[in-house]
């Protein structure tokens, strides 16, 4: 290959490569210029084809639009970008939110059974977590030396009023006293009328459950000494569950909690009302818990189990968009309003809930506004072309 074939496919290659990156601009009229659809860097003062790709120049007719900040477009330009604007009014809207939640136990029907006095462990009659335990069921047999004490002053008591002259000393404010004792100290009242008419003291003391539940942890084992107040077991009523899920802190303000609840677990569905939202923020996962109770009736839903929860907000009446109309980025939203005929103008909003393809307008619109629905991101590109800045600069709402 010669120098001179070299040296002109570099012009060539060169040529192109500019026109790829910076505009075509010979502008020598007032009225307007002509460009390409497709490249609109493209500004010639004559019509023609374009040097980048050969399609037919269009006309544009200049206009004031960096003192107006309106942007006019031809009738092609329309066309070709697929602009398409719409009259918006307020309509009843509602929307749904799904979140991924658990079952959990019903903190409001969990029991704990404590010892009401120190003693040892000697007997268990529940080993297992997961064991359903009736009201009234023995749990354990506990040998206790205050316990025994305790039931032996109650027994001399009643032997002291057969025996002496009650006129002197009353006796029967002594039993009431050392009866009361051994009823907190976690005995029943038909043991106490056993251990009156037995007139022993037995060895240990039978400790009945005063909740129904399954175990879900069982804190001792037998033959081990437990002190006043030390956790026996925790039993929990599995009628009602929690279903906790975790919505992030930009979700909040679109749930309302007067929302209605549906709960999937499986196949089944349950219905629910939001009963709580974490009013502290975790500051690392930057979430929050939302929870809904529901009726375990059949008892067939354990905790752990992985739900479904959507929550229907109560319709209200809005302005709403489809999402595609409204430009979002760190400064805030903007939607393109049409001001006259093919002429846009940069408008800021402030939006609410989204549902579907749709979002709530809380501000900067109002009832008959005409606005861009589609093509909204090809006029944000003409505009930042034609005037070198962004329309959302310096816009406050």
């Amino acid at each position: 290959m010669t120098f001179m074939k070299i040296a002109s496919l570099f012009l060539l290659i060169f040529f192109f490569a500019a026109c790829k990156n910076k505009p075509v601009k010979v502008v020598g009229s007032d009225d307007g210029y002509y460009t390409c659809s497709m490249h609109t860097q493209v500004m010639l003062h004559a019509p023609g084809k374009c040097p980048i790709c050969g399609m037919k120049l269009i006309f544009v007719k200049n206009s004031k639009q960096k003192e107006n900040d309106n942007i006019v477009l031809s009738v092609e330009q329309m066309k070709l970008g697929n602009i398409h604007v719409d009259t918006i009014h307020n309509n009843m809207q509602g929307n749904q939110i799904l979140l991924t939640a658990t079952l959990n136990f019903d903190q409001s029907r969990v029991a704990t059974i404590s010892s009401r006095v120190m003693g040892r462990i000697d007997k268990l009659y529940f080993k297992n977590i997961g064991d359903y335990v009736n009201k009234g069921d023995k749990l354990y047999e506990l040998y206790s030396e205050d316990l025994n004490n305790a039931k032996k002053e109650y027994l001399l008591a009643i032997q002291k009023k057969a025996s002496m002259d009650n006129s002197i000393i009353d006796f029967d404010e002594i039993i009431r006293s050392a009866k009361n004792k051994l009823l907190l100290w976690g005995l029943t009242v038909s043991e106490i009328q056993h251990l009156a008419s037995a007139k022993e003291t037995g060895f240990t003391t039978s400790i009945y459950s005063n909740a129904s539940g399954y175990i879900t942890s069982l804190d001792v084992k037998e033959g081990d000494y437990i002190a006043e107040g030390g956790t026996i077991v925790h039993l929990a009523n599995l009628s009602s569950l929690w279903v906790e899920a975790q919505v992030y802190n930009s979700e909040l303000s679109t749930i309302d909690k007067n929302a209605i609840a549906e709960v999937q677990v499986g196949q089944k569905k349950f219905n629910g009302k939001v009963e709580f939202v974490n009013s502290e923020l975790n500051p690392d996962s930057r979430i929050n818990l939302l929870r809904v109770t529901i009726a375990n009736t059949d008892g067939k839903l354990k905790p752990g189990m992985p739900a479904y929860l959507t929550l229907t907000n109560p319709k209200q009446n809005m302005l709403s968009l489809p999402i595609d109309a409204v430009l979002r980025d760190a400064k805030g939203a903007t939607v393109w309003l049409m001001t006259g005929k093919d002429t846009f103008k940069n408008r800021m909003v402030e939006t609410g809930m989204e549902t579907g393809n749709r979002i709530e307008i809380i501000s900067g619109l109002k009832d008959g506004d005409i606005v861009v629905i589609t093509g909204a991101y090809l006029l944000n590109s003409e505009y930042i072309f034609k005037n070198g800045a962004d329309p959302m600069a310096g816009m406050k709402m």
